[in-house]
């Protein structure tokens, strides 16, 4: 398990994160997602150990990992920004890796992801284009079999294919070992399809952390109508804790947090004419959530 309690970083008296407090069950696939500048890549740092954080506590089952080898060898992180191993190719690098982790190296995993991958192993880093580059990252990081895997926006610009095959590897990985990612993305639909823990961010601040079956059945859409009747007034509305609420003639759409239990006694009170609960994605959850640009996205679903 991955624990961060309270953790506050500053750059130049500038907030990047402030009190986060999470929680990672070992073996889960924890989506971080959050609007640019939230936070999420320097939290991934500090996960890393690249960065101590100002204030607070990151801890894997009990043990901190800034300037501790022991945890930091069981961790690969894979950065959006992938400028190491330029000049090698990726066997040498491959070799060099396996030097440094030759009690968890699996040269037979190296050898499958780099054929599955389709990639040349005598091609320098270099030459590389971005995408080859990542494939590359995550051949690396596989064949070391780490207990964590930290990505940030690691699969943004692959083809569908390629982007499939990394999350049955992850998937593989968590399933067969009981390895924990953390990986932060902007592409919602993938994440809610993989993901079994979720964390949004906004302003360096945590907002939401949820399973994500619990999420879904805790957030909704609802579609109300009274008819010809008295729609009820913000006293009887109450109950529900709505996020988000717009007008389409007599029918009201909207977004609450409330259990299925509290829907229904809402209804039972009220007796509105029409009442649906319209599904939501994980990616309309994120903008209810965090409040960003709500209006003009419901205005067009």
């Amino acid at each position: 398990m991955i624990e961060l309690r309270s953790i506050t970083k500053t750059f130049d008296a500038k907030s990047a994160v402030s009190d986060i407090d999470m929680t990672i069950p070992t073996g889960s696939i924890y989506g971080l997602v959050g609007t640019n500048g939230s936070g999420k890549t320097t939290l991934l740092r500090m996960l890393s150990g690249v960065l101590t954080q100002d204030r607070g506590i990151i801890a894997y089952d009990g043990q901190p990992v800034y300037e501790n080898a022991s945890v930091k060898g069981a961790i690969a992180f894979i950065p959006d920004d992938l400028s190491f191993f330029s000049r090698l190719t990726l066997k040498d690098a491959a070799s060099f890796t396996a030097g440094l982790y030759a009690s968890s190296w699996n040269q037979d995993l190296f050898t499958t992801a780099v054929k599955q991958f389709r990639l040349d192993p005598k091609m320098q880093f270099s030459r590389m284009s971005k995408g080859m580059k990542k494939q590359g990252a995550f051949c690396l990081a596989f064949a070391r079999q780490p207990r964590y895997l930290l990505l940030d926006e690691p699969i943004d610009g692959l083809d569908p294919i390629v982007r499939k095959d990394i999350w049955e590897l992850i998937v593989d990985a968590a399933a067969d070992r009981s390895m924990t990612t953390v990986v932060s993305s902007h592409n919602l639909r993938e994440l809610e399809g993989y993901c079994d823990h979720i964390c949004a961010i906004k302003a360096g601040r945590v907002v939401l952390e949820q399973d994500i079956e619990e999420l879904r059945s805790d957030i909704h859409k609802l579609q109300v109508s009274y008819g010809t009747g008295t729609r009820p007034s913000e006293q009887g509305l109450a109950p529900l804790k709505v996020l988000h609420e717009y007008e389409r003639g007599s029918v009201s759409y909207l977004i609450v947090r409330n259990t299925p239990a509290e829907l229904e006694a809402f209804v039972n009170r009220t007796h509105p004419v029409i009442f649906d609960t319209i599904a939501l994605t994980l990616e309309e959850i994120f903008i209810y959530e965090l409040g960003e640009n709500s209006h003009d996205y419901t205005s067009k679903h």
